[in-house]
């Protein structure tokens, strides 16, 4: 063990250049190819105190991934197929390119971003295809029905959970180039209709700029703000099942979808719009979260909301300990006055990494804070906004401070949500920047009852805090009457590959042990599936597996997806 190191304090250097063309950088990297986010300096030093690191270990960059991607990967498929499909879309729409390959099968999971450094090309397609509408969607389908060819669909890239990989190779559909279209807005519904490759942030601008943009009356808002918003296709919200941050208002995307269209190896349909429908069970809900293994959407009609941005106001409270944080949280969420838009409680150890990361441990602030009784490494900082109609959102605010005030919360005025706020999307570029030196950031979330919380925090908290010298912070950001979830961050030094899958497995294999949903915005890919007939029970895998032997007979759909 490392002891008595000096630490002088000095920043790092950090990669803050665009990477180089067709290099893996290019591809693990988040976001923007020109935007960089560092760590703060009280962020830094909380990560060299718990894992025990100095300047030293900061010295030396662990593989940057800047190498090209170089590797002529061969292609199994025949020329006659290849030919087929560059007839169906045109030459321009089509690439056999390792480069091309590797990027539309490879997210953004910490195993990926581990192969990608070290570059290692697995996994990928044969071919890309860029369909430029759903006739181009059918005949590929159709193709590759018949010729038993895998079929894959990227949206925008940001799978956490190995949904992209294509393990048996064959074709992967690239939706967010051309298929990211306006279909249709309906005002008088508060509907809108749209190809599922497009965006979230000009999904949002569409429809913040309704009044210009579709000529209507007034501003709307999707309400889905995923923390990958920025990179992530309304399709994808879709087909994973995916949570934004105010989903607690909102809904989450399952509840905001009216209708989808899919395109099957089977045949095509198109789900009903009603507001309710009593003619047997859903398959509009059986398709959503389907992760491609069915068929591929094609068109999703969504429900939108009036945007009535200067009504918002935000919230934070101090709780003495996560018992009464998550105590108010519950009684907020069951509540009969509303709920707010965003909503959170971070456990003991994530509030003392934002105060130092913010730099407020030890000030006036925090020493005010210890006399009021909020102790360091029990204190939860509870946050939020309240959004909506003006008096509706002023009575969520009020009830939500009476309820805290009740549960012992010390109010502190807005200012830790406006901080937060404005780094909401661009935290995940901190990830690039510590992973250079070989220090690991990845997250697993679950959903919880709230008679089950504790017990599931405690028994994974166990796990990851297993292996020694780990960061593990938590909060829950998506509530319920029925629960919430649990958003385990965990922060390590592990260089080894097959030790960091052990560690990520064990810490999954806790989740599942304890009563937690598997996945709770992450949706399931292929990390979960190893996990899903344990967790949801033979009979309800054996109907999935019925429905994929109806609308997938030759099982192209996205193999091994959902574990089926």
């Amino acid at each position: 063990m490392k002891q008595n190191r000096q630490d002088t304090g000095l920043s790092p250097l950090w990669i803050e250049t665009s990477p180089q063309k067709n290099s893996f950088r290019s591809i693990l990297k988040w976001g923007d190819k020109d935007a960089f986010k560092n760590p703060s300096k009280g962020f830094l030093q909380v990560i060299k105190q718990t894992l025990n690191l100095t300047d030293a270990d900061f010295q030396t960059m662990e593989k940057d991934g800047n190498q090209i991607v170089e590797a002529a990967m061969p292609v199994h498929l025949s020329g006659t197929d290849l030919a087929s499909m560059e007839k169906i879309v045109g030459k321009e729409n089509i690439s056999v390119a390792t480069y091309d390959r590797l990027k539309y099968t490879k997210g953004k999971a910490m195993e990926d971003i581990m192969n990608l450094r070290q570059g290692l090309v697995k996994d990928i397609c044969d071919i890309v295809v860029h369909p430029r509408h759903k006739q181009d969607v059918r005949k590929i389908v159709s193709l590759c029905h018949h010729q038993k060819i895998p079929v894959h669909v990227y949206g925008g890239g940001s799978s956490v959970t190995f949904g992209l990989d294509c393990p048996k190779g064959g074709v992967t559909l690239v939706l967010s180039t051309h298929m990211n279209r306006l279909v249709s807005f309906n005002e008088t519904n508060q509907t809108i209709t749209v190809e599922p490759g497009m965006m979230g942030p000009f999904y949002e601008d569409l429809l913040n700029h309704a009044p210009q943009k579709l000529s209507a009356k007034k501003a709307y808002t999707g309400g889905h703000f995923p923390q990958s918003f920025e990179f992530s296709s309304v399709g994808g919200w879709v087909v994973t099942l995916g949570s934004g941050q105010a989903s607690s208002l909102y809904g989450d995307a399952a509840d905001l979808v009216i209708s989808q269209e899919y395109v099957t190896p089977r045949g095509e349909f198109k789900t009903l719009e009603y507001p309710a429908t009593a003619t047997g069970p859903k398959l509009n809900d059986i398709m959503k979260g389907s992760e491609g293994c069915f068929g591929v959407l094609v068109s999703v009609t969504m429900r939108v909301f009036e945007y009535l941005p200067e009504n918002n106001r935000q919230f934070a409270f101090m709780f003495p300990s996560f018992e009464s944080a998550v105590a108010a949280g519950r009684q907020i969420s069951q509540g009969r006055f509303g709920m707010p838009a965003i909503l959170r409680i971070s456990d003991g150890e994530e509030t003392d990494v934002a105060l130092q990361m913010y730099g407020l441990e030890g000030g006036m602030l925090d020493r005010f804070l210890v006399f009021k009784g909020m102790k360091k490494g029990k204190r939860c900082l509870v946050m939020g906004q309240s959004e909506g109609e003006k008096g509706f959102a002023a009575n969520v605010l009020r009830q939500v401070k009476k309820i805290c005030k009740k549960n012992k919360g010390f109010f502190l005025t807005g200012y830790p949500m406006q901080k937060w706020y404005k780094g909401r999307f661009s935290d995940p570029y901190m990830r690039d920047a510590l992973n250079d030196y070989g220090i690991l950031i990845d997250t697993l979330e679950s959903s919880v009852t709230w008679e089950n919380l504790h017990h599931l925090h405690t028994a994974v908290r166990k796990v990851v805090k297993a292996n020694p010298r780990t960061i593990c912070m938590t909060h829950a950001s998506h509530f319920y009457a029925l629960g919430t979830n649990l958003y385990f961050i965990f922060i390590t030094k592990m260089p080894e590959l097959e030790a960091f899958k052990a560690y990520q497995q064990s810490i999954i294999d806790s989740i599942e042990s304890a009563g937690g949903s598997l996945s709770h915005h992450h949706g399931v890919g292929r990390m979960m599936a190893p996990w899903m007939e344990r967790h949801l029970g033979q009979e309800q895998m054996e109907v999935l597996r019925a429905i994929k032997a109806h609308l997938d007979p030759n099982k192209i759909m996205n193999p091994g997806g959902l574990g089926l």
